[in-house]
């Protein structure tokens, strides 16, 4: 696919499923609207859009963020002391253990309204290693057979914060370098539709993901479990994916709505240090 140019940002796809490269804009300036708009506009069209060699202040991060939406504060994960809506994914080169959002998964799908996007910036990024991969969750849909859409539509996904951040959760042992809070909190749960609309493009996509979604409503756990393990595996078919590999002052932003993302282990003995946002979003329907 050839590069989109709009009024004044110019996007260049990086995978056929999805993902673009945006040139032409600086995130640590005062954008127009206009700007905004045709940013927003490749978001929506490419799922996740990346910028590079950005020099971001926290300040500016979050000032770019909230461009989009208010910005929300996480439930387990602390944010920086001055900047609590700012999260540090840090890994030591020393850490041998779990890497922070290491697992297929849309953000914070335990909420009655998940995120609507994520921002993150890479400030320190090993030479190698630590890509990113996006998986196009309409792509996912689409690709449903008639018989397998039919059944899902209609049909609610119980999600739930336990696996990650129950008190006997991932983050137990995992993500010493930071502020992780586990709680009985983390057994709260929460309804969605298994097929979700977009409320901006009314288009379809699959809704579950391997990290948040436990079983469906009205079944148990291990009558969920086959149909769900199927629809996990399906959702990350390498298809609909596409990789990022970060350099230094990298920003990635991802529609949390439509894709999944997966944060790759393998880069023990570097550092890797990143800051994320992320926008409110709305209840799915």
């Amino acid at each position: 696919m050839s590069a989109t140019a709009l009024s004044t940002i110019t996007a260049s796809p990086i995978a056929g499923a999805l993902g673009a490269e945006i040139s032409g804009v600086r995130l640590s300036e005062h954008l127009t609207d206009d700007v905004i708009a045709e940013i927003r506009q490749a978001l929506l069209q490419y799922q996740v859009i990346f910028f590079r060699d950005q020099k971001l202040t926290l300040e500016q991060q979050i000032a770019f963020g909230e461009r989009f939406g208010p910005l929300e504060t996480h439930d387990f994960v602390e944010g920086m002391p001055d900047y609590p809506q700012v999260i540090r994914v840090v890994r030591e080169a020393d850490e041998t253990t779990l890497n922070f959002g290491g697992a297929w998964h849309a953000d914070v799908t335990h909420q009655e309204c998940p995120a609507m996007g994520s921002i993150l910036y890479g400030h320190d990024v090993p030479p190698v290693g630590g890509d990113t991969l996006f998986s196009n969750q309409y792509l996912a849909y689409d690709t449903l057979s008639s018989g397998m859409k039919r059944m899902l539509d209609g049909m609610i996904a119980v999600h739930s914060a336990r696996g990650p951040f129950g008190p006997e959760g991932r983050s137990k042992d995992n993500w010493k370098n930071m502020r992780v809070n586990t709680s009985d909190k983390a057994y709260d749960e929460m309804e969605h539709p298994v097929i979700r609309t977009h409320p901006e493009t009314g288009r379809k996509m699959l809704f579950v993901n391997k990290t948040f979604t436990i079983r469906f409503k009205d079944m148990t756990e291990q009558e969920s479990a086959p149909l769900l393990n199927y629809l996990f595996q399906h959702a990350s078919h390498e298809r609909f994916t596409c990789r990022f590999r970060w350099t230094p002052g990298s920003v990635a932003f991802w529609d949390n709505r439509a894709v999944l993302h997966y944060a790759l282990n393998d880069y023990t003995g570097h550092r890797r240090e990143m800051y994320r946002v992320a926008i409110s979003g709305d209840r799915p329907y």
